[in-house]
This record gives structure tokens, sequence and C-alpha cells, in this order.
């Protein structure tokens, strides 16, 4: 019986209900992971935050809470998760941590969900699954104003602070490849190592997310004494991380973030926390729209 035969009956048999189409039926691939149902047993979400990325996830000191454009978002999600999941009113646990930090704890089962500004790669879907997209940022430079630093290139000799772990280290060391740029990275632990080393002339630039940076500044003293370069190191498309493999939390999460971005809420939402820094771009406001899922 030649192979064309033999793939014509298998194709034949499963088209038409079939005892192979029967044992297939009877053996559901079980999901990873079931956070819904966790939700409502525990009647409680924890939640992975950064504790100093103003204006999207920031705690003030250590008796408050984290607030921010990503935590208006995240507990408008955190309503919906408990209406879906039956939950009652969850008690909501947030575990402040570095963005590597953060994945961990959300591809270990420790969080169920991290809302602060991680920017959804390839790498990263190795170990988590994302939402659908919440901000749409860039990476750039923050240096003091009035210095000789005026673009990326004048970073030759010069040293320059990244946080470890993050999207803007591995950006940052492709741009000084690509650009032939010599310069001393110097690896730090969060945003306010940097701003200390920067202050006291130790290191020459902090690369980081724009937004980031623009709020790192507007915490200082005098802000006016900073300056954010022009130029983009990267494009950062920023999401929820979500535990892998679990595709029902993930559509409830989807369904609440259209839902925001739909209504009349997101307009006060971004405005409240990013409307300083300007209004949304084309670019930005297009990702909302892109990221409004019909039902």
């Amino acid at each position: 019986m030649s192979r064309l035969f033999v793939a014509i009956l298998a194709a034949t048999a499963i088209a038409a209900g079939g005892s192979w189409s029967v044992s297939i039926a009877q053996t559901p691939k079980t999901p990873a992971t079931d956070t819904l149902a966790k939700l409502k047993a525990t009647k409680t979400i924890n939640v992975a935050v950064s504790a100093d990325s103003f204006p999207l996830s920031y705690i003030k000191d250590a008796k408050s809470d984290p607030v921010g454009y990503s935590i208006e978002l995240c507990k408008r999600v955190i309503a919906h998760l408990a209406r879906a999941a039956d939950a009652g009113d969850l008690k909501t646990t947030w575990i402040a941590g570095t963005v590597a930090d953060r994945v961990s704890m959300v591809a270990s089962g420790k969080a169920d969900i991290d809302c602060a500004n991680t920017t959804a790669t390839l790498t990263r879907m190795k170990d988590v699954d994302f939402s659908s997209l919440v901000l749409l940022e860039t990476g750039g430079l923050m240096v003091k104003d009035g210095g000789t630093i005026k673009q990326f290139s004048d970073l030759s000799g010069r040293s320059v602070g990244v946080i470890g772990g993050t999207t803007t280290e591995t950006r940052l060391d492709g741009q000084m490849k690509q650009r032939l740029v010599n310069a001393k990275v110097v690896k730090v632990k969060d945003a306010t190592e940097a701003l200390a080393l920067l202050d006291k002339g130790s290191i020459d630039a902090f690369a980081s997310d724009k937004v980031k940076l623009v709020g790192i500044a507007l915490q200082t003293k005098e802000p006016k004494s900073w300056a954010i370069l022009g130029e983009d190191l990267s494009l950062e498309p920023l999401a929820f991380a979500l535990p892998r493999g679990d595709s029902a939390f993930r559509l409830e999460v989807n369904r609440a973030l259209t839902q925001i971005y739909q209504s009349g809420e997101l307009e006060t939402i971004f405005m409240n926390w990013l409307g300083p820094i300007g209004k949304p771009s084309g670019m930005i406001a297009a990702m909302y729209l892109l990221n409004s899922i019909p039902q």
C-alpha cells in the first residue's frame, strides 16, 4: 500500500469521526497552570511591580502601595479578574522587584502577573507569556544639562550606567558595537543608584526607558539640571508578564485591557500619569487601537 494511500485513509478516518479522532478528543491537553482557579481558591492575587519606575510603577515609601500608570491599568484588570474567576474581592499582594526578578516571579508562580514596565521580548517569552501591549516606549540617555554629551557618539571614552538584566542593557551594547562607540558600561541595581552616581560624576550618562528617565528627573530637587538626549536607543513594547501557557487567564487580562482602551477611562489614566510628559503620540494612539481586540 502506498504512503499516499495511507495518508488519504488516515485523513478520511479523521474527517469521518473515526476511532482515531475519538481517541484524540478523549485526551485534551491540560493547561500548565489555571490561575483563575487559583484566584478563586485563595481570594488573593500576587502582583509583581517596580518600586522605582515613576510614573509607570513606583512606591513612595515602605508603608505605601505602588502607584502609577501601569498600576492604574492593573487595578482595573484585577477587578475584572475577580469577576471572571468568581473570586469576590481579591486581596492584592504587591511584590516589588527588578525586571529580572519580576519575570522570574511570574515564571515560578510566586507572582500571578507583572504590572510594571516590562518589555515583551522573544527571549522572555521562553519563560512567560505577555498581555496585549500597555505602552510603547523608547530607550534613551540622561545626562547633566549643559555638559559635553549631546549625542550618543559623545559617549566614547566616557562611562554610562544601565540597570543589569534589562532590554536597555542589551540595546545599549548593540548600539555601541554597531556605532563603534567605546564607552565603559557600569551596571547598577536601580535608578536611585544610577542617579547618585550621575550626580557625583562617577558615570557620565544613564541609559533607561525615556518615560522612566523623565520621571527620575522630575523627582529630583532640580529637574532642569538634567537633560535627556533626543536620540532613541530602542523601541520598547511594554506589556504585563503572565504565566506561560495559561490562555484562559491571558484572555481575561486582554479582555479587561480592551475594555479600558475602549472606554473614557484610558484618557484620564494617561493624562493623570503621563500628561506632564505630553499627549499620546500617533504611534501610541495606534497601539491602543490595534490592541483593542474585537469581541
